[in-house]
């Protein structure tokens, strides 16, 4: 029995007639007589019996009749879901984010992706940077999102293992513990000079957040009285929470850390911000959903690195 073989039973039957069945099809008449009676004889049954009014279905036609709609409206919505893959409209796509992006950044960008590809499942993880890029590396994720201090060396060295978008700055501001309300705004970059200031770890890997706070203070002569060395970004922020330590930390478009207890304020002069970028493996955007993702990134990021 072949899916043919029912829909020409089907519309046979729901003409009422071989020539009225054919006319729906397009066929000619003779071809559409020969497939139902090859089906009636592989099954050993008759389906179809002529009367005046034209062909009815017999019990077991009807039978048949009510199955083969089951059968082709699950064929059709098979058909219909691969299509949706096939325009990136469905399926699953799992990107992994360095929190700081998921906190504002990232929500944003699946909110308008979902209104152009409501039915694609979104898989996030939040791993550390370097992790972000070996899981793209191992197809373990379809896109990282991480932040770079140096896009362009970041792009020079990759370029060839990763296909790289860039995703827009990420400004740099003064993040305090909540008893500094009364701090200036925006705050001279000098008031950290004397303060215990606490930063992410660096790594040789994934030039960041670390070597943009130094290379700021560096040039200002802006010398804190010690330095606390955390795991990751977010991992800093209870401490500035608990009045442990100040911090400058990224604040993807001034509206990421409202979500704390701590006083953000903008920094004089203002740091270099970090870049957002975001990493696929190289003709990973011949798959319509990576791809569908990428063009929002690229309508919404002004001024992209080149």
């Amino acid at each position: 029995m072949e899916l043919r073989q029912l829909r020409y039973f089907t519309a046979v039957v729901e003409a009422g007639s071989f020539t009225a069945g054919a006319t729906a099809l397009h066929l000619s008449q003779p071809p559409l007589s020969v497939a139902i009676a090859k089906l009636e004889a592989e099954l050993g049954l008759r389906l179809l019996v002529r009367t005046p009014r034209g062909v009815e279905p017999t019990s077991a036609g009807r039978y048949l009749l009510d199955a083969s709609a089951r059968l082709l409206g699950e064929v059709d919505d098979i058909v219909a879901a691969l299509g949706r893959f096939g325009s990136g409209t469905s399926g699953t796509l799992t990107m992994a984010a360095v929190p700081v992006l998921m906190w504002h950044r990232l929500p944003a960008l699946l909110r308008a992706f979902a209104v152009d590809a409501p039915d694609v499942e979104v898989r996030l993880v939040d791993p550390p940077p370097w992790t972000a890029i070996d899981m793209v590396q191992q197809r373990t994720a379809d896109l990282a999102a991480i932040m770079v201090s140096d896009p362009r060396r970041f792009i020079a060295r990759h370029s060839g293992s990763l296909d790289i978008v860039d995703w827009g700055a990420i400004p740099l501001v003064a993040v305090l513990p909540p008893s500094e309300g009364d701090a200036d705004e925006p705050l001279p970059l000098e008031a950290f000079d004397g303060r215990t200031l606490v930063l992410p770890r660096r790594t040789a890997a994934v030039p960041s957040l670390p070597e943009a706070v130094e290379a700021s203070l560096r040039s200002s002569g802006v010398v804190p009285v010690s330095i606390r060395t955390v795991e990751t970004i977010q991992t800093s922020l209870p401490l500035i929470e608990a009045g442990l330590a100040w911090g400058i930390l990224p604040d993807p478009d001034h509206a990421s850390l409202t979500r704390f207890d701590v006083t953000v304020r903008r920094i004089v002069p203002e740091p270099d911000p970090l870049r957002a970028v975001v990493l696929t493996r190289p003709a990973a955007s011949e798959n319509a959903i990576v791809a569908g993702l990428l063009a929002h990134i690229r309508t919404n990021t002004p001024d992209p690195v080149r």
